[in-house]
């Protein structure tokens, strides 16, 4: 393993998040804090509780979420589509790395953005509501591997993307949708019956649901699902990226 070309990438990546503090950090927090006063402070005064838990602090693990997943994508797709864009790429896969130390780099950057974020976003939910954590160790294992698995979802979509308007498609019109309908703001159990069965096929849902059982120990799902759901798609983002480096799609064209 040549921990010196991680290190590397990996340094670059994150100099680039310093560099961009207010776009890459500041930005998603504020916009974070402007749900907690909108749905914390406005809904939340007409929702006095949802499955025992102010809605105010009901909220938080979807808002986390939220953001966690937009802003693991973005930067992972972004880290790998630019190089593509510039043509610095071939450098990178003509040097004598392999594409096990590229993915390393990049997505371990990116998932390292994402959990600052994150838990920046945690430390501001305090100033908004009061939080106890049920299950802490829960909570960082399912921030961490969510941080993971959609930076390889961001990797794939950059190494994907042809142009900057398709490297924010799906983030805007895929993840973003799912997430709000996943019960980031609402429990799936105050939803009509047949919606209920609908939303279950939403992927996002089992992430969110198991990142709010480590907060209050109440979820829409099963906990063995929320990880067997996690690690699937964990699993199914490492095996496409195996593909994209051994047939070169997307790489060498």
């Amino acid at each position: 393993m040549n921990w010196n070309a991680i290190k590397a990438i990996y340094r670059f990546e994150m100099a680039r998040t310093f560099r961009t503090l207010l776009q890459s950090i500041i930005s998603p927090v504020l916009s974070t804090s402007l749900y907690f006063i909108v749905f914390g402070a406005a809904i939340g005064s007409r929702i006095d509780q949802v499955e025992g838990v102010s809605y105010g602090a009901f909220i938080v693990p979807g808002l986390i979420m939220l953001t966690v997943l937009t802003q693991a994508t973005s930067n992972a797709s972004f880290g790998i589509y630019f190089p593509k864009f510039i043509g610095t790429v071939y450098e990178l896969l003509s040097a004598p790395i392999s594409f096990i130390e590229i993915v390393i780099g990049y997505v371990g950057a990116a998932a390292t953005k994402a959990f600052m974020i994150g838990m920046i976003i945690f430390v501001t939910a305090h100033f908004f509501v009061d939080l106890e954590i049920a299950h802490p160790v829960w909570m960082m294992v399912f921030l961490v591997m969510t941080c993971l698995s959609f930076a390889l979802l961001g990797f794939i979509i950059g190494i994907w993307a042809g142009n900057f308007e398709q490297l924010q498609l799906v983030p805007l019109l895929v993840i973003t949708p799912l997430v709000f309908l996943g019960g980031s703001f609402y429990s799936i159990s105050m939803l009509p019956p047949v919606w209920q069965t609908i939303t279950l096929f939403n992927p996002v849902v089992y992430l969110i649901s198991g990142f709010r059982w480590a907060f209050f120990d109440v979820a829409d799902v099963s906990l063995v699902w929320s990880v067997v759901a996690i690690l699937g798609f964990m699993g199914a983002c490492l095996a496409a990226i195996g593909w994209i480096f051994r047939t070169g799609w997307r790489l060498r064209s």
